[in-house]
């Protein structure tokens, strides 16, 4: 019967620990949030916009950057960057299984045809950095957090290691994907440029700001080669005759070659290769050369290091980055919504798959690579910022983008807001559900 009791008493024990050690952390994160939102409240006006702006600037272009060198630089080694190879696969998947969610909730909800493929890249695409780097610094505060000393350092690498394939991905598939609609288009002459017929960036909103200050504000603007007057007509094309004339299947070939090659060169012209290499990609890039070749990674990390009083300033000015990424989140919450042609169902629909219904897919696919032996052994902090991939809200990056292109630039941001308001609860409940499953297995 005493063991009974006492085993009881273990049990109710580790729940409250578990409890505990999930949700202090996410109450830290709200306190921040609620004063970042008493802040910025039109009403209060305590701290005016533009100080987000530069706080949001000053995030990417310096604190962020700061904190991606300390750690992974510190962290990685060739080793670990092989073992490391399910974090960039585990993006691809997650992305891959939320396209096919946004495809669902398209088919279901019905939203308007020019925003059917926002709906899927919305739905695919989740925030891998910023977000998942205040989850962690929260975790890990404090000497009593449950994934041991190396806490910070171990989870800022891996987020940072996945932070350079999302980027890749969404400067790349998906900036031509959020290409405007034809519609949203004017047909005009060669060599002049196709305006969008109604933009409307001259405040944006400071949600789609955030993350990426140095695209700017202004919308993309589509350029053109060829035009109506550049197409020849049907009737030109059976006038040539025979042979190598204008109508021969010689000419229709090379006509094609050349649309084929002309639209490969547009393509290829319109991706932001600037917008893909900036501070944080950079920092990245210099934590692997400097971490991966131990020479150079004496000279800079180690307390007794040459350099050392450099990585000590930075990691200084890391630690700035957790408390100025929830202040701004709660400056754009205090904006409020934007309008939104998306509808109610198609936004509800949004926020249940990528919120709700995602996570429990990535559970499904982390606890199966668990049993393939694909993860690192009895390392929780790696299957933690696994799942996570899986469990926050869709990329600010969108926003940047659709705000770039000038396609639904104000749906984004309407939806983005809505989605970290029900992430509050979403985020609470699945961390709950991921330390129980995680600390059980230590």
């Amino acid at each position: 019967m005493e063991s009974l009791l006492s085993l009881g008493q273990s049990n109710v024990q580790s729940t409250k620990q578990d409890l505990v050690y999930s949700v202090v952390p996410l109450l830290k994160l709200i306190c921040l949030t609620v004063i970042g939102l008493i802040l910025g409240h039109p009403k209060a006006q305590l701290v005016p916009r533009a100080t987000f702006k530069l706080l949001s600037k000053l995030v990417f272009a310096l604190f962020l950057p700061c904190l991606i060198f300390i750690h992974l630089g510190e962290t990685v080694t060739l080793r670990n960057f092989v073992r490391w190879w399910f974090v960039p696969v585990n993006v691809i998947l997650s992305t891959v299984i939320g396209a096919l969610l946004g495809l669902l909730v398209a088919k279901v909800c019905k939203p308007p045809p020019e925003y059917i493929r926002f709906t899927v890249m919305m739905t695919a695409f989740g925030n891998t950095g910023n977000l998942h780097l205040a989850i962690i610094g929260s975790v890990c505060h404090g000497a009593h957090n449950p994934f041991g000393p190396a806490c910070q350092k171990t989870g800022t690498a891996y987020v940072s290691f996945a932070q350079w394939v999302a980027v890749l991905i969404l400067y790349t598939l998906v900036y031509h994907l959020m290409d405007p609609p034809f519609e949203r288009y004017e047909v005009v002459d060669d060599g002049i440029e196709i305006q969008e017929l109604s933009t409307n960036d001259l405040n944006l909103p400071l949600l789609l700001e955030t993350e990426l200050p140095a695209m700017g504000k202004t919308s993309f603007i589509a350029r053109s080669s060829l035009s109506r007057n550049s197409v020849p007509e049907p009737d030109m094309l059976e006038e040539g005759g025979s042979g190598a004339g204008p109508g021969s299947p010689k000419s229709l070939g090379c006509l094609t070659e050349s649309q084929i090659v002309r639209k490969i060169r547009i393509v290829a012209e319109e991706t932001p290769v600037s917008h893909i290499f900036q501070p944080p990609i950079f920092a990245t890039i210099l934590a692997f050369i400097v971490g991966m070749v131990p020479p150079i990674k004496s000279v800079v990390y180690g307390y007794d290091a040459p350099l050392s009083f450099i990585t000590d300033s930075l990691e200084i000015l890391a630690g700035a980055m957790v408390p100025s990424v929830m202040l701004i989140l709660g400056g754009m919450l205090a904006e409020g919504p934007n309008e939104s042609r998306l509808g109610f169902r198609t936004t509800i629909g949004i926020i249940v798959a990528r919120l709700l219904i995602l996570p429990l897919a990535g559970l499904g696919i982390v606890s199966l690579a668990d049993r393939l032996e694909f993860l690192i052994a009895g390392d929780q902090m790696y299957r933690f910022v696994l799942l996570l991939q899986y469990t926050t809200p869709s990329a600010i990056l969108l926003g940047a983008i659709a705000s770039l292109r000038g396609y639904a630039a104000s749906e984004a941001s309407a939806l983005l807001f809505w989605q970290h308001i029900f992430a509050v609860f979403s985020l609470t409940i699945y961390v709950i559900i991921y330390f129980k499953m995680l600390l059980s297995c230590v």
